[in-house]
């Protein structure tokens, strides 16, 4: 089995990419053979344009990679920060490049990430939208890592909300793999 996992944070060294290299961890833990962790930092694709759905030599280059990557996972972890109450740009860059054939019908995790103690509106917001022309199948469960800066660090929780926040990741990747 493959899992991808989106570190959809535009910025370099991000608590985005933290969050998704521990899932990957946890992923591998729970038995998961295989991979994939795109990392949008320093937003790495250019915007949509037209020449996605043209053949243009320029987006088989820098997508073609990615999109068989994603092609090839079971299932897709999307970890997301709330940038403004919004998912990030380049995250929904992502998302637009996809269209329908790249995560159609696999189950989707949503991760959400808050440096204090919001998190909400980017899950709204990737279920409302990102889900129609990509045909990703969102799980029931999503996780909103509140406080980001204090939790999933090392191997032991910091404390009684590291500890049930991890408790709650490794119960949705679960889910995510039975989806899988």
């Amino acid at each position: 089995m493959k899992i991808a996992i989106i570190a959809g944070s535009h910025r370099h060294e991000s608590e985005s990419e933290r969050v998704a290299r521990y899932v990957e961890g946890q992923l591998r833990g729970l038995g998961v053979e295989q991979t994939y962790l795109l990392r949008l930092a320093d937003n790495p694709l250019p915007l949509w344009d037209e020449g996605v759905w043209e053949d243009d030599p320029k987006w088989e280059a820098v997508w073609g990679p990615i999109a068989a990557e994603l092609r090839g996972a079971d299932g897709v972890v999307v970890v997301c920060p709330e940038w403004s109450g919004m998912a990030p740009a380049g995250l929904k860059n992502l998302f637009l490049l996809c269209g329908g054939d790249v995560l159609a019908h696999k189950p989707g995790l949503i991760v959400a990430v808050s440096a204090a103690v919001g998190g909400a509106y980017p899950v709204a917001e990737l279920r409302m939208s990102s889900y129609k022309n990509t045909r990703i199948c969102y799980v029931p469960d999503h996780v909103i890592v509140r406080n980001v800066g204090r939790m999933l660090h090392g191997d032991q929780p910091a404390d009684e909300r590291d500890a049930k926040l991890r408790a709650r990741l490794t119960y949705s990747l679960r889910v995510l793999l039975e989806y899988a």
